[in-house]
């Protein structure tokens, strides 16, 4: 698809290692995919951007053809704090201590706290429609709960969704993005076939599962200790959301983005949750907008 002129590549990382690839010139930027997707829902921007940028797309680890490491009790290997650590690795093993972030669903919830983690190493952020993970949980309504079923049943305890979901891992990739306001059709065929492939690899659902069992449990821990030490996101965040998705329906993403990070605008798009794929015509234009108007000033 569009990553042609991009050279893959693997790092080794604390106690996984990470796929991702790489490609264009200038300023770095970190690419961050979401649920149940890998690297690939950049495949309609990522050409343009490497006109502009250093671009850098992984897969998260756990998913796609990164690794899968051993969880334990405390679902700490799947943290949002372990996978940030992860990409900052991956930064630094291609001489960047400093870039910038475009991160989408779970890539986004990374992204959020490798600026906490590592405020020093991000510029400038972009997170694509979410709002941030204490918030969706501790305002969950029968909406929410209904459009991201997958949230309540993915962190029930294994093996009991690993169970289900192995023995049909494309008619969970079906349901989970088709469900969405414009179904499958925003997909291209490749990019879909990548998806479900990716999740029918062994080790990859029970992967999942625990990166959402994660944000349950440690990864709110980890949030609720930032706001009881004040502790916010300095970088300037630009956040975007799908005008027809749940997240601009059931939160005020730019408020509960403000009770996070201290420099914060954004707007809604004309799509879905999956603005990458749904919007990307309008998703380039904001990228460069944002990223570009700080180089500029540089």
């Amino acid at each position: 698809m569009s990553f042609e002129a991009f050279a893959p590549f693997r790092v080794m990382v604390q106690d996984t290692d990470i796929f991702g690839v790489k490609g264009g010139a200038g300023p770095p930027l970190l690419l961050l995919h979401g649920h149940p997707q890998t690297h690939m829902i950049w495949h309609r921007v990522a050409a343009t951007l490497a006109n502009h940028f250093t671009v850098i797309a992984t897969d998260l680890r756990g998913y796609g053809a990164s690794g899968k490491p051993p969880s334990d009790a405390r679902h700490a290997p799947y943290s949002k704090r372990a996978m940030a650590a992860d990409q900052v690795a991956v930064m630094r093993h291609f001489g960047f201590e400093q870039f910038h972030v475009c991160a989408h669903d779970r890539g986004a919830r990374v992204a959020h706290r490798l600026a906490l983690d590592h405020p020093a190493a991000v510029e400038r952020m972009m997170l694509l429609d979410i709002a941030p993970t204490l918030a969706m949980y501790e305002q969950t309504d029968r909406a929410f709960a209904t459009a991201y079923f997958h949230w309540f049943f993915l962190i029930q305890p294994a093996p009991l969704p690993e169970t289900l979901i192995e023995g049909r891992t494309d008619a969970y990739i079906e349901r989970v993005m088709g469900n969405r306001s414009a179904g499958l059709a925003p997909f291209a065929p490749q990019a879909l076939a990548a998806y479900r492939d990716a999740l029918a690899q062994p080790g990859a659902v029970h992967a999942m599962c625990e990166d959402y069992r994660a944000s349950a449990t440690i990864d709110l821990e980890h949030d609720r200790a930032d706001l009881e030490r004040g502790n916010k996101v300095a970088c300037p965040l630009r956040v975007l959301w799908g005008e027809n998705g749940i997240v601009g329906r059931c939160f005020d993403p730019l408020d509960e983005w403000r009770r996070v990070a201290r420099d914060v605008s954004g707007r809604a798009l004309d799509c879905g949750h999956y603005i990458p794929e749904e919007a990307p015509v309008a998703l380039i234009d904001e990228l460069l907008a944002f990223f570009e108007a700080r180089d500029a000033a540089a």
